[in-house]
């Protein structure tokens, strides 16, 4: 199975996202297909052990920075790695393409080469978080900072069949992140998504609120880009800030430092359950093929998880899951609605 891999995309770039793609050929059945800048990437593979490796090559002369805009890429940057990436899952070299770098550039990369789906109007990006019964899904943290309603509710059920898919959840429960548990509770968007949710065939089980996203109770957390985002980033720093907090007070005295010893599986058991690296990279989903978008500070690791994700959601059928159920609830909607 080839996978296209944005090699100059990131913060690290092309030296973890190189060594992330080794890992994962030695592990799952996949021939990465690494985009860039060859010389950089052949200097990258010199340094490991890849003999007898499916690996392949595809020289880019461009590669996009973080600070780019996206409409630059389209129109300035068609020989950059990203670009070309996304090309090769159009053309069916690749089944899935893989980056870390400008978010932006991967989605407008995906849309102009790959399309939306017929029934979807906005791709969204899904992220797992760890919860204390195992996995949520927050989605959208993103792809939309603003949006309509109709794209909630499409966010809600692509979200549901990641979940579903991907992370072996049977019928998800649903929720929608506001302001109160009431339905009177929020602004105008999540009063008229609250509507729409209440009436579909998901199992939707109302609002939930910020503190209550990590309990267990809701397997989908629905929201748009800009809210979804703010609480992605508030909860990866908020991890990094207990793990530091909790170190510095236990190291700070001498049975504290005994104690550390003794817990300290424990800390590394907690702080691989919260680690992004673990679950790797998340797809776009509503495109018309998959593509992978990772942390721009993404590990060897993370490199690899991502990659696994990609593959996964290929084999799954997710795209046409989406197709298929996004159809269909859209259209039930459409019919209570009287349209």
């Amino acid at each position: 199975m080839k996978i296209a891999i944005d090699a100059m995309g990131g913060d690290d770039a092309p030296g973890v996202i190189v060594e992330g793609a080794i890992i994962a050929t030695r592990e799952y059945d996949i021939a990465p297909i690494l985009v860039g800048d060859e010389a950089e990437i052949r200097q990258e593979l010199s340094k490991h052990n890849v003999m007898g490796l499916p690996i392949s090559v595809v020289h880019t002369s461009q590669r996009v920075e973080m600070n780019e805009s996206p409409s630059s890429v389209i129109r300035k940057k068609r020989d950059s790695s990203i670009w070309v990436a996304t090309k090769l899952v159009k053309e069916g070299e690749a089944v899935a393409v893989v980056s870390a770098g400008n978010t932006g550039a991967s989605m407008a990369c995906g849309l102009f080469n790959l399309g939306a789906l017929s029934c979807v109007e906005r791709p969204a990006i899904p992220t797992p978080l760890p919860t204390l019964s195992g996995t949520a899904i927050l989605i959208d943290v993103g792809a939309n900072v603003d949006c309509k309603p109709t794209h909630l509710f499409q966010f809600a059920i692509m979200g549901s069949i990641y979940a579903e898919e991907i992370f072996g959840i049977s019928d998800p429960r649903v929720g929608l992140l506001s302001i109160g548990e009431e339905d009177t509770k929020g602004n105008e968007l999540t009063k008229e998504v609250f509507k729409i949710l209440k009436k579909s065939k998901l199992n939707f089980v109302g609002n939930v609120e910020g503190r209550d996203v990590y309990s267990g109770d809701v397997d989908v957390i629905v929201c748009d880009g800009f809210t979804g985002n703010v609480a992605l980033k508030i909860s990866e720093g908020l991890s990094d800030a207990v793990m530091a907090l909790l170190k510095q007070e236990i190291l700070s005295s001498t049975l504290g430092k005994l104690g550390y010893a003794l817990l300290k599986p424990s800390f590394t058991r907690f702080k691989k359950k919260v680690d992004y690296a673990e679950y790797g990279g998340a797809p776009l989903l509503g495109l018309n093929g998959t593509s992978i978008i990772c942390h721009g500070h993404s590990s060897p690791d993370a490199i690899k998880n991502a990659i696994k994700v990609g593959k996964e959601s290929y084999k799954r059928g997710v795209i046409h899951h989406i197709q298929e159920q996004v159809e269909a609830q859209m259209g039930l909607s459409s019919e209570e609605e009287g349209c």
